[in-house]
């Protein structure tokens, strides 16, 4: 069995859910992700138990607010078959689904955010390949590699000048 540990970068806006959310459930399906690639990195490549940096994006300060890990195996989105949900979508059928999630489970908040602005200070350590800060890039679900994953790591309770 040669099961490799993956990282993947989870974005999330506070408002509708958040790390605090998070820890306090415990394990949460990742659902309305609309997004044919980021579907694809959740249902082709998510494996239980790959780790996660949960972002909070659309905030005061973006950044990366805690860990989580990956807790389930792909399964459809609920919320697309639900016509009052916001992410229904009238072209999926249970016999097609369209859209699948894996459930996240919480690991730990950060002692303090690793601000983007951070993030960016330190984007040749990361590589031009890193999709956070890749100009252009909108995805709500991003690998990270090994590496990229020691980095941000290594940024924990340090600061940025904001």
């Amino acid at each position: 069995m040669n099961k490799r540990m993956r990282y993947w970068l989870m974005k999330s806006e506070p408002e509708d859910f958040s790390i605090d959310d998070l820890e306090r459930v415990g394990t949460e399906p990742w659902n309305g992700v609309r997004n044919y690639q980021a579907r694809n990195f959740m249902r082709d490549s998510m494996q239980v138990g790959d780790q996660v940096f949960f972002y909070h994006s659309n905030t005061k300060v973006p950044g990366i607010y805690g860990i989580a890990q990956v807790a389930s195996t792909p399964y459809p989105d609920e919320t697309q078959f639900d016509t009052r949900s916001k992410y229904h979508d009238p072209k999926a059928s249970r016999e097609e689904p369209r859209w699948f999630l894996v459930d996240v489970g919480f690991v730990r908040k950060l002692d303090q955010p690793i601000p983007l602005s951070l993030i960016r200070e330190h984007s040749e350590q990361l590589g031009e390949d890193f999709a956070l800060i890749r100009k252009g890039a909108r995805l709500s679900v991003l690998p990270v590699t090994a590496s990229q994953w020691k980095v941000l790591l290594g940024l924990e309770g340090t600061s940025s000048n904001e």
